[in-house]
């Protein structure tokens, strides 16, 4: 049996690194692109089905030569996550220019060079495309302007994707997650001058089911999408947030 390939980018942490290992544990072969060299490679360490890939996917360039170095290891691609992201607490007026530019360059154009250069090579193999969007891409939040606009561009960017594909076998589906429990929830925090256990007291505390979301869960949602299960399942944003957006 042909072993399948994934590529998962923001694989450095959180619910990047869950992904890559759990696709990593079902049989993939998975490269996990990050930008921090030490702690991607903690998690390509982490199991003999993991490849780390270091770079900047900002540029179509760089996100060319990612998908081109797994096509030269594995001759082959099935599944690619788009899992990098970057936040900043900040309105509109707030928000400087390079912290705009910052969001969107890696939240919203390196999910759309990915794609773009992944394409011709999921048709080959009727593969899947995710892209980790958010609960603030479905709705608006609070002092979250470029990340609400980046995030909700991923979610209609996969909407358009999924249609442009489809009769070509290509999946492409957005998971939409509210507070998880990652490095980002906490980052968040230190923006707003709060503690990391005040912080996921409150974040807890928000959610109707008493609880964050964990990484470990995203990854298990990822996995299903990319299975056969999920056949008849594409163009959909799909929240795992506890009912927030109910």
């Amino acid at each position: 049996m042909t072993e399948k390939v994934a590529i998962v980018t923001g694989a450095s942490s959180g619910i990047g690194a869950a992904i890559a290992s759990t696709f990593a544990a079902a049989g993939f072969k998975v490269i996990a692109a990050g930008r921090d060299k030490d702690r991607t490679k903690l998690v390509s360490d982490s199991h003999l089905n993991i490849s780390e890939w270091i770079g900047d996917i900002t540029t179509s360039a760089a996100c060319n030569a990612l998908v081109a170095n797994t096509l030269d290891l594995y001759d082959r691609l099935d599944v690619l996550v788009n899992c990098a992201g970057i936040w900043f607490s900040a309105s509109a007026e707030e928000t400087t220019d390079e912290q705009w530019r910052k969001t969107i360059a890696i939240n919203l154009d390196a999910v759309f060079y990915l794609s773009r250069a992944a394409i011709p090579h999921l048709r080959k193999t009727r593969g899947v495309i995710l892209n980790i969007s958010s609960e603030w891409g479905l709705v608006g939040g609070e002092e979250a302007a470029a990340y609400c606009a980046s995030k909700g561009g991923v979610v209609l960017l996969t909407k358009a994707m999924a249609k442009d594909h489809a009769r070509e076998g290509i999946r492409i589906n957005s998971i939409c997650p509210a507070d998880v429990d990652t490095p980002m929830l906490i980052d968040d925090a230190k923006q707003r001058g709060v503690d990391e256990s005040t912080a996921l007291e409150q974040a807890n505390s928000l959610s109707p089911t008493g609880r964050v979301t964990a990484a470990s869960e995203v990854a298990e949602l990822a996995l299903y999408l990319s299975s056969n299960s999920a056949a008849q399942i594409t163009g959909a944003a799909i929240p795992i947030d506890g009912s927030n957006t109910a």
